[in-house]
């Protein structure tokens, strides 16, 4: 797959192939909704609420409706069928259990990891299921990270002289609390290494990540030395990034081991232009699109001139940053399967990527949450603003629909 070889994002028989007539009727309906902000707005203030107060038809609702678009299903079994009809069409799987901070405590944290190893455990037993994905609140106490993030940059050095600093001066409650954090992810990384499983370590909010970024570097050295296992996320709509990526290489190639590298643009921020705003500290967000996208694709680029070191996972709904690593591929001539490129959607958007991607013999998977709707909710309320604020994602969504619902026609 190199060379002249064409990639089209237009081609909407092979990006819907894997929907019924009804499906595209319903994901239609969907982003017609997600493109009248007011009723979004509505949405994200009413949701949370009907179903914590567990108000009627309320589950039923958002089951049949942005849940069965965004969602792989409330049980691995459920959404084993979702992963399976993908592995058809060869779009991979990217297992997410959607949880996002345990609400009792040390035994929720400890529940979770549990969940997490029965997905990697899954996961190895299907052929289309090569990731999945953690989040660390899931195993670690917010404030907990609230406070390393502060310590570590209140002290000096590089990031890891930074964490083994606040590590070695936290209360001895806190260190065990933070022992207890390492142990769960180590336990989930043995499992993954063992059963050949990737694990993807989502972004945090800004005030969180420095100690999520030590302790992911820290399992990428411990189990990254033969091949990839762990891999980190970077949200290049933060300036910052960019050098971060690059200062990642330089410890991966100075320790010896494969830096993974998830590239993403951003999930937050709306909330972090608030917070600086509020708390009076210059926002870590690119002042715009443009530089962002600037970013994003340096990033990329630095990538696919460091395979031997980097394994990266492209995972951008931006067609043109798709496009730039295929033709990046393609004048180096390397293969568009490299076993260190990987690209990624999410599950329900941009179909006319990934799977025209799959079509061009790329390895791409879509991103699959599952879970109890309750615990899915947060995910899918950013799913709704996400689809409400970027520029043209909405109507980008509704014109593939349309077009591929009048082609059916003409048959």
């Amino acid at each position: 797959m190199n060379g002249n070889h064409f990639i089209s994002f237009d081609n909407t028989e092979y990006a819907f192939a894997y929907k019924k007539n009804s499906e595209l009727t319903n994901a239609h309906f969907l982003f017609s909704a997600m493109g009248k902000p007011w009723l979004v707005n509505l949405g994200l203030k009413f949701t949370p609420l009907a179903i914590k107060w567990k108000l009627p038809f309320t589950t039923p609702v958002i089951r049949n409706t942005i849940f069965k678009q965004f969602v792989g299903g409330e049980t691995l079994a459920e959404t084993s069928a979702v992963a399976k009809k993908l592995g058809e069409y060869d779009v991979q799987v990217i297992l997410d259990y959607g949880v996002e901070g345990g609400d009792d405590g040390e035994h929720g944290f400890d529940h979770s990891t549990e969940e997490f190893i029965r997905v990697i455990e899954y996961a190895a037993t299907q052929a289309n299921i090569p990731f999945m994905s953690v989040k660390v609140t899931g195993l670690a106490r917010f404030g907990l990270l609230e406070k390393m993030d502060q310590l570590m940059s209140e002290a000096s050095g590089t990031l890891m002289r930074r964490y083994l600093s606040v590590i070695e001066n936290l209360p001895a409650n806190e260190k065990e609390e933070w022992h207890r954090v390492r142990v769960r992810l180590m336990r989930l990384c043995e499992v993954a290494a063992e059963k050949k499983i990737g694990v993807l370590i989502d972004a945090e909010e800004t005030w969180i990540q420095d100690p999520v970024d030590a302790l992911t570097i820290l399992m990428m050295d411990a189990f990254n030395k033969n091949r990839v296992v762990v891999y980190n996320t970077l949200q290049l709509y933060r300036h910052d990034r960019l050098k971060f990526l690059q200062d990642s290489y330089e410890a991966a190639a100075e320790r010896n081991f494969i830096l993974g590298a998830k590239l993403v643009r951003g999930a937050y921020m709306e909330k972090e232009r608030l917070r600086a705003a509020e708390m009076n500290y210059p926002s870590p967000i690119q002042p715009d699109k443009q530089s962002t996208d600037r970013d994003y694709d340096a990033a990329v680029q630095f990538c696919i001139e460091h395979l031997d070191i980097i394994a990266v996972i492209v995972a951008s709904h931006n067609e043109l940053s798709n496009l730039l690593t295929t033709q990046l591929l393609q004048q180096k001539n390397i293969p568009l399967n490299h076993p260190h490129v990987h690209f990624s959607q999410l599950f329900g958007m941009s179909d006319n990527i990934t799977f025209n991607l799959a079509k061009a013999g790329c390895s791409v998977s879509k991103y699959l949450p599952f879970g109890p709707i309750k615990d899915v909710i947060p995910y899918l309320m950013r799913r709704a603003e996400e689809n409400s604020s970027v520029g043209g994602q909405t109507g980008r969504e509704l014109g593939l629909i349309k077009k591929e619902v009048a082609r059916r026609k003409a048959l």
